[in-house]
């Protein structure tokens, strides 16, 4: 009774800090952030280009060229939600509220510990660097969801196949053994890895994660090949099934592979200026520095200049992160000194490897460092490091007396509400009113589509802006045909041209004086009108130059 209570709590827990998880990453999306970046509004126009034709791809080559999932996933949400906010978001908000629940779940499998699941979960639940992210059209969003799925179904067939050899499950029927489910496990953490390659470009560099887990597997298991070559094997061929269509796109379109990444590494002789060394160890430097002295500087990644951990969990990840290097080096003298077989190796290995090899894509670059984007492959590895020093603790108090056990305890439930109150009114209340966040987002624009929305039916319309910037009126207008989208170098040629219709309406984004100057000399009809929403906390100026 005792353990069936037990449970019906631990689930309890795992389904409130999932509820909180969600709430914190759809409340108040239509605000914060307060604009659309043109990177989120590209994956928005590629959904309704993907609608309109019914040409879904698995690559979209524009904006330096993306995996297809989260377009062709936007493109559903829109036809639930319509071509708004949240429709736009969803499908970011919804992998945002799964990673939190798959880092629970291989948390639990790494450590055979529901508490420390539990930990896990609370951490990336209520993390600003976590909320953010979840609350962005980026298709990063899609790798920590997959990685933490991927890799607990993978530890989960490892010990199902350890239980077959402990067990009398042989006499069983197949497909009630402790064989199926470890067969039926790596073949489900092949299929959701597999996936991964449709996600972020990041994602390529995951196979060395694996590579250096399976090592450790050979050098800590007895037999390992022999015991696990047909799970292998199992969970390669279902990761080339849900990575097949992107192979056959690469060798179609070969083109598709490269990056503009060639022109930002630290390798290339242009950036590191013939000392690749010293640039490796600064972007390493500053790359680790984000967690817990000085963060990402970019208002879209973070809120300069704090580092992207609380200052409890930057601790507990900064002590947990040197615990585990030193516990590996212990680990492996023991094994190969005293031939000991320690779990704790391959864990500890695994860990450390999926926290190095996702961060390469941030040091191996030199531009914007620190950048929190580019390593968000390590954030549920680095929740799951910051919950070790929390698990050491508690491990301890089963020592010593009760005094200390109360000192414990009382720290850990204390810190917890702290670490949730803390970085809910950090993302919710000061970093999603402020007007540097704003500008970072350029929320203007969401206020120029809003106008346009409010013009008469078959206005001729005349957007003046930037390349980027006329990206997301355009999509929140996808449907107006009546607009005209021009740069303000290309104005003398649109004014001296039969594209204009009568009585147009001019949207000048850039809010420059002598564009509306230039407009009105030739329509003198025309006046310059500067519009306001009162309605909105943020709201900027609209410039418009109309009848």
């Amino acid at each position: 009774m005792k353990f069936k209570n037990q449970r019906i709590l631990n689930l309890v827990l795992l389904l409130l800090i999932v509820v909180c998880a969600f709430a914190l990453r759809i409340y108040n999306i239509d605000n914060a952030p307060s604009g659309i970046y043109p990177d989120e509004a590209v994956n928005g126009i590629d959904a309704l280009d993907a609608i309109s034709s019914g040409n879904y791809q698995w690559f979209y080559p524009a904006n330096n060229g993306r995996e297809g999932l989260m377009m062709n996933l936007i493109a559903f949400s829109f036809q639930i939600f319509g071509v708004t906010i949240l429709g736009l978001k969803f499908p970011s908000i919804v992998f945002g509220t799964l990673t939190v629940l798959g880092t629970y779940l291989l948390t639990k499998e790494l450590f055979r510990s529901q508490r420390a699941g539990l930990l896990a979960a609370f951490f990336v639940a209520f993390s600003f660097w976590a909320i953010n992210f979840s609350r962005i059209s980026f298709r990063a969003n899609i790798l920590p969801t997959v990685l933490s799925f991927s890799f607990y179904y993978l530890f989960c067939g490892i010990r199902y196949n350890k239980v077959i050899h402990s067990s009398k499950n042989r006499t069983k029927q197949f497909f009630k053994s402790s064989a199926f489910k470890s067969y039926f496990c790596f073949a489900m953490a092949g299929l959701i890895f597999g996936i991964g390659l449709h996600t972020y470009i990041a994602f390529r560099i995951t196979p060395a994660i694996l590579a250096l887990a399976f090592i450790a597997l050979w050098i800590t298991k007895k037999h390992f090949w022999r015991d696990y070559w047909k799970h292998s094997a199992i969970f390669i061929v279902f990761a080339f099934i849900t990575m097949a269509p992107m192979f056959y796109t690469f060798y179609v379109h070969p083109e598709f592979l490269t990056s503009r990444s060639g022109s930002i590494s630290v390798l290339s002789p242009e950036v590191n200026q013939g000392h690749p060394i010293k640039e490796l160890s600064r972007s390493l430097f500053l790359s680790l520095v984000k967690y817990n002295f000085w963060g990402d500087q970019n208002w879209r990644h973070n809120y300069p200049p704090y580092p992207i951990l609380n200052p409890i969990l930057g601790f507990t990840f900064l002590g947990g992160l040197i615990y585990l290097i030193f516990k590996w080096f212990h680990l492996f003298f023991l094994r190969f000194k005293h031939k000991i077989r320690d779990r704790k190796f391959y864990v500890y290995t695994f860990i450390l490897a999926w926290f190095f090899a996702m961060l390469a894509p941030e040091f191996m670059t030199a531009e914007g460092l620190p950048h929190a984007l580019r390593s968000i492959g390590t954030l549920p590895i680095t929740f799951i490091i910051a919950t070790i020093p929390f698990l050491w603790l508690i491990g301890k108090t089963k020592k010593y007396g009760h005094g200390f056990k109360l000192i414990i305890f009382s720290f850990i439930f204390i810190s917890l509400p702290i670490i949730a109150f803390s970085e809910t009114i950090k993302y919710h209340i000061f970093w999603a009113n402020s007007p540097k966040q704003a500008e970072s987002f350029e929320a203007n624009l969401i206020d120029y589509s809003d106008y346009i929305k409010t013009l008469p039916a078959g206005t001729p319309i005349i957007v003046i802006a930037e390349n980027m910037q006329r990206i997301p009126i355009r999509m929140f207008n996808y449907s107006n045909s009546n607009i005209i989208y021009k740069h303000q170098d290309e104005l003398d040629g649109l004014l001296s041209g039969d594209e204009i219709k009568n009585n147009p309406t001019f949207i000048l984004t850039g809010k420059q004086q002598w564009v509306a100057d230039k407009i009105i000399s030739k329509y003198p009809n025309l006046k310059l009108r500067i519009f306001l929403n009162d309605q909105k906390k943020q709201a900027s100026k609209v410039w418009v130059v109309s009848q």
